[in-house]
């Protein structure tokens, strides 16, 4: 499960995608073959907006069947399990022309069903795979070469890094995967882990399950787990991202989507948050106090939530109360997901407790 971030002033750095990573590392290496050139930094295009990135290498060498190099990912001030990572991309030429790709130590390859890429590929999404034919493939034209091109690219730890993240999951197994669509990784963007959503749904979709459990952590994936008796693959993994999982099944539906979060997220939803995460949305204790009202809760109850220094602690007081706060707060939580999803989607609404218990739910 994604650890969240802390919180940070000040200007975020950008960094860069593993697939810029692999571009620039097979280019490198390729170069070498080619030209008997050794690369200490090189710059590559970026596949949108006509614009170029220059990277430097960590070394830049020959091997036994042909030439590799290696950079340090940098993901700027983004929360990335990849950042920090060494990736590699060895090339050996080959008489007949076009690229093949091979995963190397530390990245995976495809299993299941249901990804862009077809089972046995290595984890090397497309634009990567675009990015890497672009530049081997100018070079060819330009040093006069007909030949082709045996890319493999690895992630050192790449496969201890994996356990970290969704792959495992999603089928893609021994690694990491190559991502990326801009080349750039915006800070605090979480593209990577919006796309890998985006995948554990389609996953899921391709192999037969109708009904997907949308999870912010651990313990609401546990709760789900054990109420409905879900596989591992139909819980989605979605963090803070629920307008992530409700804008794609808009594009890939299901027949039942069950939502579940801690109480305090939840109340986010039912504010009308599409991202939980606190850098984003706060919890709002006058708005629960005003729920709680709307429950029939006195001037003084209200006045004490809104003193409150947590959820759960509001929560807690409403139920001592008797006023069932996590049920009306789970409904509304449903009024605005039912919003973004299409009607043939059915629909339920979860909150747990810290402890992981189930204290409202709506459907």
């Amino acid at each position: 499960m994604r650890e969240e971030s802390p919180e940070r002033k000040g200007p975020l750095r950008s960094g860069f995608t593993t697939g810029s990573c692999a571009t620039v590392t097979s280019l490198a290496a390729a170069r070498l073959l080619l030209l008997n050139e050794t690369s200490d930094a090189l710059s590559i295009d970026l596949p949108k907006g006509n614009k170029q990135l220059l990277l430097r290498l960590e070394h830049c060498g020959r091997t036994p069947r042909g030439a590799s190099a290696s950079i340090i990912k940098d993901a700027g001030d983004d929360p990335d399990v990849t950042h920090g990572a060494r990736v590699s991309a060895e090339v050996e030429l080959h008489p007949l022309s076009g690229i093949t790709f091979r995963a190397g130590p530390g990245v995976g390859t495809v299993t299941r069903p249901g990804l862009v890429l077809a089972v046995g590929e290595p984890a090397i999404n497309p634009v990567p795979r675009q990015m890497m034919h672009l530049h081997l493939e100018r070079l060819a034209q330009e040093t006069g070469y007909s030949g082709g091109f045996i890319v493999t690219i690895g992630i050192e730890h790449g496969e201890a890094l994996a356990l970290k993240t969704m792959n495992p999951r999603l089928g893609i197994l021994g690694g990491l995967s190559i991502l990326g669509t801009s080349g750039i990784v915006r800070p605090f963007s979480c593209a990577a882990y919006i796309a890998s959503i985006q995948q554990a749904i389609d996953v899921a979709r391709a192999n037969g399950q109708a009904h997907l459990s949308a999870c912010t952590g651990n313990a609401s994936e546990m709760a789900m787990r054990t109420h409905f008796n879900l596989p591992e693959i139909a819980l989605i993994e979605m963090g803070d991202f629920v307008g992530a999982v409700l804008k794609h099944l808009k594009r890939a539906p299901v027949e039942r989507l069950s939502l579940c979060g801690g109480f305090g997220k939840i109340s986010k939803l039912a504010a009308g948050h599409m991202d939980l995460h606190s850098r984003s949305s706060s919890i709002d204790l006058p708005w629960l106090a005003k729920q709680a009202a709307s429950l029939g809760a006195d001037a003084s109850l209200q006045q004490a939530m809104t003193a409150c220094t947590t959820s759960q602690q509001a929560l807690g007081m409403a139920h001592k109360a008797g006023l069932p706060l996590a049920d009306h707060i789970c409904q509304l939580a449903w009024n605005v997901a039912r919003e973004k999803l299409p009607a043939s989607i059915a629909l339920d609404v979860f909150a747990i407790n810290r402890a992981g218990l189930l204290m409202g739910c709506a459907s």
